[in-house]
C-alpha cells in the first residue's frame, strides 16, 4: 500500500472531505497537478473542475471543486473551494437543467445578459454533468 497523506475539503458552508488518501489530483489554475505523501510544499488558486484522489484502500473518488485554494504540505493537502460536491451527491437532472437554461442565456442575443456570469454557470454545469458520469 502506498503511503498516504491526509486530504480535506472544505467550503465555507462545512467540510467535505477529511480523509486519507494515497494521491490527489486537482484542478489547478494553472493547470491540474498531483500530490503524494512528502511533495514540496505549495499554495496555488484552483480552477472550476474535478479533484481526484485515491482513498486508503485505493478507489478513486471524484469531488466537483468551483474554485477555491489548494495549499499541499508534505503530509497534507488542503483544498479552500467556493463550493464542493462529491460525485454521489450531484443531482444530474439539475445539472441538466441548468446546462441547458445557461445555453439558453448564452444564444438569446436580445437580451442584456451578463456573459461572464452565464458562462461560468455553463462550465459548472457541465463540469458536474462530466464528474456525475465519470
Amino acid at each position: 500500500m502506498a503511503e498516504s497523506l491526509f486530504l480535506e475539503v472544505v467550503t465555507p458552508q462545512k467540510a467535505v472531505i477529511s480523509e486519507e488518501a494515497q494521491i490527489v489530483v486537482a484542478p489547478g489554475s494553472e493547470g491540474e497537478f498531483g500530490v503524494l505523501k512528502n511533495h514540496t510544499t505549495f499554495l496555488t488558486s484552483l480552477k472550476v473542475g474535478c479533484l481526484r484522489y485515491k482513498d486508503k484502500t485505493g478507489k478513486e473518488r471524484y469531488v466537483f471543486i468551483n474554485q477555491g485554494f489548494a495549499e499541499v504540505l508534505p503530509d497534507k493537502v488542503t483544498i479552500l473551494a467556493e463550493s464542493a460536491e462529491r460525485r454521489k451527491n450531484i443531482d444530474t437532472d439539475r445539472c441538466q437543467k441548468a446546462k441547458e437554461r445557461a445555453e439558453k442565456r448564452l444564444a438569446d442575443k436580445s437580451k442584456d445578459i451578463d456573459m461572464v456570469r452565464a458562462e461560468a454557470a455553463l462550465l459548472r454545469a457541465v463540469q458536474r454533468l462530466s464528474i456525475s458520469k465519470a
